[in-house]
């Protein structure tokens, strides 16, 4: 993993030229930080906590103003390195989670082949060697392309209409091509792990997958004012047995990655970038297997800013702020082992997801009761910034 874990392999592919940000156990306790081309720095003077810079009302100009007298931590390259789960020395800094205090929220089925792929798993019960057959049975119904549908339209009601005739209406293709969005908790404030970690499936679980997404940073007010990466890990099996079990399905210790950094919204990166990413991922197995795919955010069927809309209002509100899932078109079909069986993880893989303005998020596979067990929660960042003098900046 530590090879894997260098600022080429890692930053953007404009450097640092945008506004990078993110957080770093130093061994006093948890700092955010700013990544420049000279090494990183911590601003936690200026925002304790990333979710009080997410909070500013411009976070951009408080990292500036914190970068004037900012002590420099070290090289980019000697903390990342050292954020390898392997070749971690908890006596010096490496990577966590880019965020800490905002809930971790995301939204489903955005993307045709992901809602084809979700009304497979309800369709099969779970089982991956019906899936193929399913997949043909949809596909012959409802064809492979629904861009053309706008959600929440006329023309989606008609196409409600007429699935519904041919006995193949499902609750993902309500959330899919209906007027609202799905949106669900991913996991809890905290919990969920940054580059170089170990992430984690249950080891109950014969049929997985990765999930690579653009994840939004939202203030409290609603704004979006960042981006970064994140890796949904799905367990296809579980949510396929019932909708109800989509925490079982999503919620896992070490189930969700984030990273490797927040990139602010500024006069270099922006929505627009948002909108028009391209996102890659591979998969390389300790056995030699090897998976790779891409998605395009152009092909998502509703707007992001849409789907934060729906996230947070009137009816919802995160006084820690948020960050959203986009949502995913990537979901593996090939299969790994026998035929019919599709793909799954094995422990081992290592899953690398990476899109050019935001740079490269890796993590390897575990089981859940395998990797570190979350111990360092919301009362334990309180009191450890309350040790350290830095509450009453919140």
């Amino acid at each position: 993993m530590k090879s894997l874990l260098t600022p080429e392999n890692t930053l953007p592919e404009d450097g640092c030229a945008g506004t990078l940000v993110g957080r770093v156990q130093l061994p006093e306790g948890p700092a955010v930080v700013a990544i420049r081309g000279d090494g990183v720095y911590d601003v936690t003077a200026e925002a304790p906590t990333m979710s009080t810079l997410l909070d500013a009302a411009d976070p951009v100009a408080v990292v500036r103003t914190g970068l004037a007298t900012a002590n420099r931590i070290g090289d980019l390259a000697d903390i990342l390195a050292n954020s390898a789960h392997d070749a971690n020395d908890p006596s010096k800094p490496w990577f966590l989670c880019p965020v800490d205090l905002q809930a971790v929220k995301a939204s489903g089925v955005t993307f045709v082949a992901s809602l084809l792929e979700r009304v497979i798993e309800e369709q099969a019960r779970g089982d991956a060697g019906k899936a193929e057959a399913v997949r043909q049975t949809m596909i012959d119904a409802i064809g492979t392309d629904l861009s053309e549908i706008e959600p929440g339209s006329e023309s989606s009601a008609r196409l409600k209409d007429l699935l519904i005739e041919k006995g193949v209406w499902s609750q993902y293709l309500e959330v899919g091509i209906g007027p609202d969005a799905e949106i669900f908790t991913k996991g809890q404030p905290m919990s969920s792990l940054g580059t170089g970690a170990e992430i984690g499936i249950l080891a109950a679980s014969t049929w997985n997958n990765p999930e690579p997404e653009i994840v939004l940073a939202v203030s409290s007010e609603g704004k979006t004012v960042g981006a970064t990466l994140g890796n949904d890990v799905n367990l296809r099996d579980m949510e396929g047995r019932s909708a109800l079990l989509l925490g079982k399905a999503k919620d896992n210790n070490a189930s969700c990655s984030i990273g490797p950094f927040i990139r602010l919204f500024d006069d270099t990166f922006g929505i627009e970038d948002v909108r028009k990413a391209e996102l890659a991922m591979s998969v390389e197995g300790a056995d030699g297997y090897r998976l790779t795919g891409s998605s395009s955010m152009s092909k998502i069927s509703r707007d992001p800013l849409d789907l934060v809309s729906q996230a947070i209002g009137k009816n919802h509100q995160y006084p820690d702020g948020l960050v959203l899932f986009l949502g995913t078109m990537f979901a593996p079909v090939e299969d790994r082992e026998e035929p019919g069986a599709g793909f799954t993880h094995k422990v081992g893989d290592v899953v690398r997801i990476e899109t050019p303005k935001l740079g490269a998020l890796v993590n390897r596979v575990t089981t859940s009761d395998k990797a570190p067990p979350w111990t360092f929660g919301t009362r334990a960042l309180i009191r450890n910034l309350a040790e350290r003098g830095l509450v009453g900046k919140i």
